[in-house]
């Protein structure tokens, strides 16, 4: 008897990544539909890949954030605006405005530490291991300097965190 799985007809990795994107997206338009306030102690860590088709980010972000970025929403962002492909969203980096969209394809993790949930998806350029980035930089949290996959990974008992990584075939 092998013990390899057998090759899948059905792409079931990228339907539960999908349908986990679509988490983002839901509580991302419940806010919105809430007129773009947190409610309690909500705040979210949303990492995504720079590189991704449809990813729009000024220039000096692109270059400080050329492979991954991750943004804070908590107390500073402004016209959360969300689709059914990704979201757009106003957000303060070293004192200056910027305008970010990001399509739900080019999101890594989504982390809410208030409730220690958090999310993580296969990144959709095709790489085993994503690269390490700077922690937050937008001026929206005081939480910034902590590192954003901290609350995924080091989480001791891995309550409310959902990691979905098929095997992938070396």
């Amino acid at each position: 008897m092998s013990d390899d799985a057998p090759d899948s007809l059905i792409p079931y990795d990228q339907i539960v990544q999908e349908a986990l994107r679509a988490v983002v997206g839901s509580v991302l338009g419940e806010i919105e539909a809430g007129g773009g306030t947190l409610p309690g102690n909500h705040h979210f860590y949303i990492t995504f890949k720079t590189g991704v088709p449809g990813v729009e980010i000024p220039d000096h972000l692109r270059e400080r954030f050329p492979d991954e970025m991750t943004i804070v929403l908590q107390n500073k962002f402004w016209d959360l605006n969300v689709t059914e492909t990704g979201f757009s969203v106003g957000l303060s980096f070293n004192q200056r405005s910027s305008h970010l969209v990001v399509p739900f394809s080019a999101i890594t993790a989504f982390v809410d530490p208030a409730v220690d949930f958090g999310l993580q998806f296969q990144a959709t350029e095709v790489e085993d291991y994503p690269t390490p980035t700077d922690a937050a930089g937008n001026d929206g949290s005081d939480d910034a300097e902590r590192d954003p996959r901290e609350a995924v990974t080091n989480n001791e008992d891995g309550s409310n965190v959902v990691t979905v990584d098929f095997g992938r075939k070396k």
